[in-house]
């Protein structure tokens, strides 16, 4: 990363009446950079993407965004960003060129149409042209949305939770599109449920009841939790609560006839998975998933 910030803010804070939504919240995101944040539903994720975009004041704290003040410049933080939201929103009755059309006009672009044929080329749109909008599947619905927020070419690009109930290939493209627009020094702040799209991200942030509770790369943030995880291959069907009840053990995932089983004194999960006559397991890499069920057994979920 390069060191130059397209986020800095310290101490953002948000309520909504006697609810605190976001809690003193200090962030940096680099340019160029894809930085995930995560976190349960009700957490603070949207409402701090809301504040860092021009779309809500802070009721406290300072910063900048693309170095404007986020309390005093919204307005050219909004020209200056693309924001796509968990809901599609354009009209599914107008094909995609009027709808990318429809946002040139809201954008007063000069050159609408060349940007607009442009940005159907980018994203492998122009021979759906003319399909309606609402006939779209979730994958190409999903492309439509990035390239309307990438027609005025924004220096950051702000993605609420962008790949919610799209199938696999098409959020492995849609990432695929994303770190190429991050190599071109478009910064990328995204919200994700799916830890497959964390661990592509360069840095994350874990955001709980409007608190940030951890952050950094998903190798610091693994290493930071202090967990070891094992593997055990067994058919019994009753073995889930077995290993739940050993001692140092804290979490246990069942994949079919194998279980994920970590804790984080490792010697101790170790031993106890020994003390199971004929049990068979290895030592293998604590992953995200693993992080972030421990974070939130701290807090709790947030309510929805």
């Amino acid at each position: 990363m390069n060191g130059e910030y397209a986020i800095d803010v310290h101490g953002l804070s948000k309520s909504f009446g006697h609810k605190r939504a976001v809690n003193h919240l200090s962030l940096q995101v680099e340019k160029g950079e894809i930085y995930g944040f995560l976190g349960p539903n009700g957490s603070g994720k949207t409402t701090s993407i809301r504040m860092l975009c021009g779309l809500l004041t802070p009721d406290e704290g300072s910063g900048t965004c693309l170095g404007f003040d986020v309390r005093r410049q919204s307005a050219e933080i909004k020209k200056q960003v693309g924001y796509m939201t968990q809901r599609f929103s354009f009209y599914e009755d107008l094909s995609i060129r009027e709808n990318l059309d429809f946002v040139a006009r809201l954008y007063a672009m000069p050159k609408r149409k060349q940007a607009v044929e442009q940005g159907m080329r980018d994203l492998g749109l122009a021979d759906r042209a003319d399909q309606l909008a609402g006939t779209l599947s979730g994958g190409w619905t999903q492309r439509l949305a990035l390239a309307a927020c990438m027609l005025h070419r924004p220096r950051l690009l702000l993605l609420d939770e962008p790949t919610a109930g799209v199938d696999p290939k098409a959020r492995r493209d849609f990432w695929d599109e994303i770190h190429r627009l991050a190599a071109q020094g478009i910064s990328v702040l995204v919200s994700t449920h799916y830890m497959d799209e964390a661990a592509r991200c360069h840095r994350l942030a874990y955001i709980a009841a409007g608190n940030l509770l951890a952050s950094g790369s998903p190798e610091e943030l693994i290493e930071q939790s202090g967990l070891a995880t094992f593997i055990v291959k067994d058919d019994d069907p009753a073995l889930t609560d077995r290993l739940r009840r050993l001692p140092g053990v804290q979490q246990v995932v069942a994949m079919g006839s194998v279980y994920s089983v970590s804790g984080q004194d490792g010697a101790q999960v170790e031993q106890s998975l020994a003390g199971l006559s004929g049990l068979r397991f290895e030592r293998a890499d604590t992953g995200l998933e693993q992080v972030f069920i421990q974070l939130m057994d701290r807090v709790g979920d947030a309510p929805p």
